[in-house]
């Protein structure tokens, strides 16, 4: 859009609908693997427990959900996400999974309430999205609060994303204040706040960062998967300046071990590269507490003109894997599953 001859930035609400178009497509997809193939856990020929009985159910944010999944922050601030996000909030209270729902500042920038999400999820965690560089802002802990409130969340991400921002033509790169304004969030909000990445991974170093100001967990969300500098890149005219930095990050794989040694009781959720719900129990052997899937639903969800039913099949299918892959192990609970044999390949 052009005034006078000058160029100004679309709206985070178009931007946004760009996003989705991009991130269903080959485009969106990294490059680099997440590091789920490395993993061999140990096959039991003589399991000892009864598959229909493996029970996969868990805590979560103070709710009980049938399985460590959830579906992972996508979308927000269109009439065309919306939609999508309240497709999603009906899987999720069916298949008794939480959801995550995109970074709501276009929301609250249109005055859009997400309120209803609720109402379609009563029983299952729903989890807010403000981004990091947006929480550093002036009103940014209004915004995040009034984030909070209309969703009626359980929890707050809030997510890092500075290769995104640098890449994307309207970004924001100025990151000076960001751990403070976690760490007045973590102090003031009124429900647990869960730092994540969008795509890059987190590193040991910050997670400790992180859990020093008080956050509840840490969604690694690694490379390998829904690539958004790949998708920010696409944006750009001159998107070959960014050629170098299209995969950067850290594996998702590589990122669980990393922190998960580092900071053996920090909650921890993993996401980037979950492709069904083998890799999904190869996140939780490796220590994670829920696995996120956000890719994989979207493209669920949009390729079935949004219809509830596809993505209830797909979770479901994710569910049983995990328990799969329980029983072949020979553990009948996840607690037993923590410690069944298996190597790693570097």
């Amino acid at each position: 859009m052009t005034q006078s001859g000058k160029s100004f930035p679309p709206a985070a609400s178009d931007r946004k609908d760009a996003h989705l178009d991009l991130a269903v497509g080959q485009v969106a997809q990294s490059d680099q693997d997440a590091g789920f193939d490395r993993i061999r856990l140990d096959h039991c020929a003589l399991p000892e427990c009864d598959l229909a009985s493996i029970d996969i159910s868990t805590n979560f944010l103070g709710r009980r959900v049938l399985a460590p999944l959830f579906i992972g922050s996508m979308t927000g601030g269109t009439a065309r996400a919306d939609t999508i996000n309240s497709v999603l909030a009906e899987v999720a209270e069916a298949c008794g999974v939480g959801l995550g729902v995109g970074s709501q500042r276009a929301s609250i920038e249109r005055a859009q309430s997400q309120r209803d999400l609720r109402d379609r999820a009563p029983s299952v965690p729903l989890i807010g999205n403000l981004g990091g560089v947006q929480l550093a802002a002036a009103a940014g802990l209004d915004m995040a609060r009034r984030a909070v409130d209309d969703l009626r969340a359980d929890a707050i991400f809030i997510h890092l994303n500075p290769l995104q921002e640098a890449v994307q033509p309207e970004g924001e790169t100025d990151w000076r204040g960001v751990l403070g304004a976690i760490e007045a969030a973590c102090s003031t909000l009124p429900c647990p706040v869960i730092v994540k990445e969008v795509g890059a991974g987190i590193s040991a170093n910050v997670a400790r960062r992180l859990f020093d100001v008080g956050v509840y967990g840490i969604d690694i969300a690694g490379l390998g998967g829904t690539n958004w500098t790949r998708i920010e890149a696409a944006r750009c005219e001159d998107a070959g300046r960014f050629d170098p930095f299209l995969d950067w990050g850290i594996s998702t794989v590589d990122a669980i071990r990393a922190v998960r040694e580092a900071l053996p009781e920090g909650m921890l959720i993993a996401s980037g590269g979950i492709r069904h719900g083998l890799d999904a129990a190869k996140a939780l052997w490796l220590g994670a507490s829920q696995v996120s899937m956000a890719g994989p639903v979207l493209k669920t969800v949009v390729g079935a003109d949004f219809e509830v039913e596809a993505a209830i099949e797909a979770i479901n299918r994710y569910k049983q894997q995990i328990r799969l892959t329980l029983f072949l192990t020979g553990a009948p609970n996840l607690a037993s599953f923590a410690s069944v044999p298996g190597t790693i390949d570097h």
